[in-house]
């Protein structure tokens, strides 16, 4: 039986940091069994990568994505080792991103070695086609979702995420975004900045990487959910097998309906939220799209240890 008041999340990129994992990997026999499965699986030391960096290699999309699924998965099976999360699944998982892989494996859609691949494949197509079509991205705080879409609209930008209420992101060619950060900054966005990433993710500048996704998850045999996984790309519950690989190619270009699927959990009774992996980044937006949840965050040795009335 599920807990019905209960989420799991899942973190997508941007919260990478050298170190991440390690305290787990030498105190957790469980944590410590998926990096070295994942060090197998991807033919170098994933492992290595997280504790010790270099940190330019971690930050790369083809790197960044296993480490953080692999890293994500690790505090959650630490966590079920030290019994401080429940045994029953939650009433629904999601991911943001390269999360909703993690959430699918932590739902049991597909093994954790199934999903570990095909994140291999989704960082490597993904950093291909940021190279052949550059691009960037940004974040607007401070506007309107109908204000954002006016902007873009004039400056051929696209949302990529829609975070929070104030926060979202926007992609494109570099031209479009700079000129879409300038207006947004004309029409009173608190801030507009320009972020450190090599590609526009989430837009049509993604469309030859989601034709290769295709590809990949055409062979998968995915398996219902213990629960319902909340989809990036439409805020809408995935309970079947075959709901699943069309949204894992779809996600790649289109924009993460984040806020909406926070909203959505909470309108079905979901009151505590749980955070998997580095980083605060989901808590922090679920606590500014609802303020009433209470959240919490497994990324480290000590939480992982730590009751929820700890």
């Amino acid at each position: 039986m599920a807990d019905t008041n209960t989420a799991w999340l899942f973190p997508g990129q941007g919260v990478q940091a050298v170190g991440m994992g390690r305290d787990l990997y030498d105190a957790s026999a469980s944590a410590r069994r998926i990096f070295e499965t994942a060090d197998a699986v991807l033919g170098y030391a994933v492992s290595e990568l997280c504790f010790e960096g270099p940190d330019e290699r971690l930050r790369q999309t083809e790197y960044a994505q296993p480490a953080l699924y692999v890293t994500s998965y690790a505090c959650l099976e630490a966590a079920r080792e030290f019994g401080t999360i429940p045994q029953e699944p939650p009433a629904f998982f999601a991911g943001h991103s390269l999360g909703e892989y993690t959430a699918l494996a932590a739902a049991n859609a597909f093994g954790f070695e199934e999903g570990l691949r095909l994140v291999q494949q989704r960082g490597k197509l993904m950093q291909d086609g940021a190279k052949r079509r550059a691009g960037a991205m940004a974040a607007l705080l401070g506007l309107e979702e109908s204000a954002v879409a006016a902007v873009c609209q004039e400056t051929n930008a696209e949302v990529c995420n829609y975070n929070a209420p104030g926060q979202i992101v926007i992609g494109g060619d570099t031209a479009a975004v700079e000129a879409a950060i300038a207006l947004a900054s004309e029409r009173g966005a608190r801030r507009a900045v320009m972020l450190n990433v090599n590609g526009a993710f989430h837009t049509t500048h993604m469309a030859d990487a989601a034709e290769g996704m295709a590809g990949a998850v055409a062979s998968i045999e995915f398996r219902a959910p213990t629960s319902p996984v909340i989809a990036n790309t439409s805020a809408e519950p995935l309970t079947e097998a075959g709901q699943l690989g069309d949204e894992l190619v779809r996600q790649l270009d289109h924009a993460v309906q984040w806020q909406r699927s926070v909203e959505y959990m909470a309108s079905h009774g979901v009151a505590d939220v749980v955070e998997f992996g580095p980083g605060r980044v989901l808590t922090g937006l679920a606590k500014r799209i609802d303020r009433s949840l209470s959240v919490r965050n497994v990324n480290d040795l000590a939480s992982a240890r730590s009751a929820p009335d700890a």
